[in-house]
């Protein structure tokens, strides 16, 4: 008679000695019939010496016989109290330890007037000949098949208790053959438990399937780096009140579009893009106090796949002598406060037009240089701040943005790789250089 535990380190298949240990056989059984034993922990393991397991509690101080814990499943009117915790061992002499994978009874002590006896917990043995256990547990099986679950469970490393820092667990043990009918009151579960017994036992281990030495991939390891900084980098902003809340997201049907002509109208841009589906706002930005055109302008499309191919049509087309830029939105603008800078409410609207649009490019940054070319250019590619001193950039200086990345040719309003002189206007750099020494200072 066999049975079969199928455990976190591999399968074990003993066979049970049911004519020379028929009460233990059956107590094993049925215990195993009702699914006792699935989740258990083996909490003792002992190098070349044994490996214990079949208490719930995985404190060593737990468990019962099958005929205590069917007592204490029933409803009857006789107390489970009346019902024996443990049984009687049967301890055959010329059953001993003398081969590895021998499996025993664990035999309690005597305590408060009680006699020995063997509820649910039992072991394996990790060796060869060790005779010092024998006439002190209940043998009752032997393992046949899973010698090589026995080596790994040996070479398990374990705390000062004794208990694998990773656990090790019956993940399931299914009866091949049961000689012994059914007591009265078994009732077996409709399915095995899904949370293991000693869960709430406050026992930190390593889970079964996690590996602590793994390392992930180069590439994905430093994409979980970048999240982890974007995230801090978010809750940053989120503090300093650039930002409603950290997880914020933006609208996925409104595309950002650059590198405008001067002359470029509201109109122009939405009939331009109504081919693409509805539109239901289309506005170029402008400066608060002299209405000229900032050069950038926002579309909100009604579907987010029409934007989709507003995004992949419309990049670097030729619109009033110039080649626009075209990305999806980085506002928030129904949600993003207004900014005061120096007392004055420069950055109403704009603010809420330059937002980052997510935790994942809120490190958005870009350098600012007082002199030379460049061109004007906002977009998601990551930037640095560059100033020649701690001075602010006065009213009549002009400002230029351009991308960090060294060896990357930049298309300017031209729609050439030289630059050409488009300065941000002044109302409009005030608002800007607040909200990059904000971005740069959470970096």
């Amino acid at each position: 008679m066999s049975i079969l535990l199928e455990t976190s380190l591999g399968d074990i298949v003993i066979d049970l000695e049911v004519d020379a240990c028929p009460h233990t056989c059956k107590n094993f059984l049925k215990l195993c019939k009702v699914y006792y034993y699935n989740l258990n922990a083996f909490f003792n393991v002992s190098k070349d010496f044994i490996a214990q397991t079949g208490d719930p509690t995985a404190t060593g101080m737990g468990g019962e016989c099958a005929s205590a814990y069917i007592a204490s499943q029933a409803s009857s009117s006789k107390s489970s109290s009346e019902v024996p915790r443990y049984f009687v061992p049967e301890i055959i002499p010329r059953l001993k330890h003398t081969k590895k994978g021998t499996v025993s009874m664990a035999v309690a002590p005597a305590a408060d007037g009680q006699t020995l006896g063997c509820g649910s917990q039992f072991f394996i043995t990790l060796a060869d000949n060790i005779s010092y256990l024998d006439g002190k547990h209940a043998v009752f099986g032997h393992v046949v098949e899973g010698m090589e679950t026995l080596d790994a469970l040996n070479d398990t490393y374990v705390d000062e208790a004794g208990r694998p820092l990773k656990d090790v667990r019956i993940r399931h043990v299914v009866v091949l053959d049961d000689p012994y009918p059914d007591p009265d009151g078994l009732v077996v579960p409709p399915a095995s438990p899904t949370r293991p017994p000693d869960a709430d036992q406050g026992h930190a281990r390593i889970a079964e399937d996690e590996d602590p030495l793994a390392e992930l991939p180069e590439e994905e390891a430093e994409e979980a780096r970048r999240k982890k900084a974007a995230a801090a980098s978010a809750l940053t902003l989120e503090m300093v009140g650039d930002l409603p809340f950290a997880n914020v997201r933006p609208p996925e049907n409104v595309l950002f579009v650059c590198k405008l002509n001067s002359v470029t109208r509201d109109e122009d841009l939405e009939l331009i893009f109504s081919r693409f589906g509805k539109i239901m706002s289309c506005q170029v930005i402008r400066d608060k106090k002299t209405g000229d055109s900032l050069q950038y302008a926002f579309i909100e499309f009604d579907k987010k796949e029409d934007a989709e191919q507003a995004y992949f049509k419309m990049q670097n087309v030729l619109v009033d002598d110039r080649r626009i830029w075209v990305d999806f939105s980085i506002t928030f603008g129904q949600i993003t406060p207004t900014v005061t800078h120096n007392g004055t409410d420069e950055g109403e609207g704009l603010l809420d037009e330059m937002t980052s649009r997510s935790a994942d490019s809120i490190a958005m940054r870009a350098t600012m240089i007082g002199e030379g070319g460049g061109s004007t250019i906002w977009s998601s590619t990551p930037m640095t701040i560059e100033r020649p001193d701690e001075t602010l950039i006065t009213a009549n200086e002009p400002v230029h943005l351009r991308p960090t990345d060294e060896g990357t040719e930049t298309e300017t309003a031209d729609g050439t790789g030289n630059a050409t002189e488009n300065p941000v206007t002044p109302d409009a750099r005030a608002v800007l250089v607040h909200l990059l020494d904000k971005c740069v200072g959470s970096v």
